[in-house]
């Protein structure tokens, strides 16, 4: 088994990725399938075996980490550390995506295309809803894409390769969904591509924390999740919704590649500076 784990944590990022993945299912499959059995609320399901998913995901990740590359410390390498400089970052994160995703509506209000409404809802409990939302995808999302996969490109790969790489499998996994909603949201395939790219720059901008990308990501979710669920807004029809958004979602519009291209360059610029 030693021997074993010796050549995996040598062998090429296709194979450890594979070895990992099928270990996950392994742990996952036999809980997950008796409650898409026995569970009939769709949502119920959809939480109770996501929930359980990155809880295994975590602990294999430890056994990753301590038994294939000997860091029994594996959160460190991946920047998910806890201190006060993540902490600071978080914070600063979670503040940039909430700013850019009310400059963005505000715009679009300021422009005649949308117009602000009297929320129909307990506006506290959206907000809190989200904020858990949000640092809960954001968190997951971010270890799981900034943390253990982009760790796993950079041994074997340059760093613009496991930039690239990086951003479009972020981008492309949020596609496993049926065929006609692929067609659908197809339109923010580059923004997710853009965030993709701002994550891991946001990431190598802070010395390998993931602080400001956890915060950020969280940030842009939770902006969204307050405005759609909120039912803060209702667009006049005065332009396509291909520049304001598909199906309102801003990164299925012009406005919201466009966002996602400022917010990339600025995070570029951020680690070049």
């Amino acid at each position: 088994m030693k021997i074993n784990l010796i050549r995996l944590a040598h062998s090429p990022v296709t194979i450890r990725l594979g070895y990992f993945v099928a270990a996950l299912l392994v742990l996952w499959l036999p809980f997950a399938i008796p409650i898409y059995l026995l569970v009939r609320d769709p949502n119920l399901v959809s939480i109770l075996t996501m929930v359980l998913l990155y809880a295994q995901f975590i602990l294999l990740l430890r056994l990753w980490g301590k038994n294939v590359y000997h860091q029994p410390q594996i959160f460190r390498q991946y920047g998910g550390e806890i201190t006060r400089s993540n902490a600071v970052d978080l914070l600063n994160g979670f503040a940039t995506g909430i700013v850019g995703i009310l400059a963005v509506f505000g715009l679009q209000g300021f422009l005649g295309w949308l117009v602000w409404q009297q929320p129909q809802v307990f506006l506290p409990r959206i907000i809190l809803e989200g904020l858990i939302v949000s640092l809960g995808v954001g968190f997951a999302e971010e270890l799981l894409f900034r943390g253990w996969l982009l760790d796993e490109l950079e041994r074997d790969y340059s760093l613009g390769v496991a930039l690239w790489v990086n951003a479009v499998t972020f981008a492309a996994l949020h596609f496993i969904k049926p065929w006609e909603v692929i067609i659908q949201t197809l339109p923010q395939f580059p923004a997710l591509i853009l965030l993709g790219l701002t994550q891991v720059w946001a990431k190598r901008w802070r010395g390998g924390r993931l602080g400001l990308a956890i915060g950020l990501h969280g940030g842009l979710v939770w902006g969204y999740y307050i405005i759609n669920v909120g039912n803060l807004i209702e667009y006049t029809g005065q332009v396509p919704d291909w520049v304001t958004g598909v199906n309102n979602n801003p990164l299925q519009g012009v406005m919201g590649v466009v966002f996602m291209g400022i917010l990339a360059v600025w995070m570029r610029w951020r680690v070049l500076a």
